[in-house]
């Protein structure tokens, strides 16, 4: 049904910017806010960002905002994180989700995800 598809990363230098982008199919995209996580080996997946659809009012994680922004392209179905200043601690693989209901800081209140993008930072 619902299908998300992550790009946008690779490997930078620490103090470089990426934008990740979440491309979505199906029609039911639109009733549904969006978020962006992360993981490492071994952690639990890390609430990063979320956006609603239709207003997009943004929600952030104390560790990435004012770093980190979120945005979306409704006419494209796409959603965006724009990351800035890396870090090499921001190593991982990044995942968009969409928001079922709950909370939007849990991953609990996520229904379907993406296979995830690796972004790797060096020092």
């Amino acid at each position: 049904q619902v299908r998300l598809r992550e790009s946008g990363g690779g490997l930078v230098q620490a103090g470089d910017s990426l934008r990740l982008s979440c491309a979505a199919s199906g029609r039911t995209f639109s009733r549904f806010a969006l978020g962006w996580f992360r993981q490492t080996p071994g952690k639990e997946r890390e609430f990063l960002a979320a956006i609603t659809w239709s207003r997009g009012s943004t929600y952030y994680a104390r560790s990435v905002e004012g770093r980190f922004t979120v945005s979306r392209d409704n006419a494209k179905n796409t959603m965006y994180l724009q990351m800035n200043s890396l870090k090499p601690e921001d190593t991982a693989v990044y995942y968009c989700a969409t928001f079922e209901s709950g909370n939007y800081f849990s991953v609990r209140s996520y229904d379907y995800w993406g296979q995830g993008t690796q972004v790797t930072v060096s020092s």
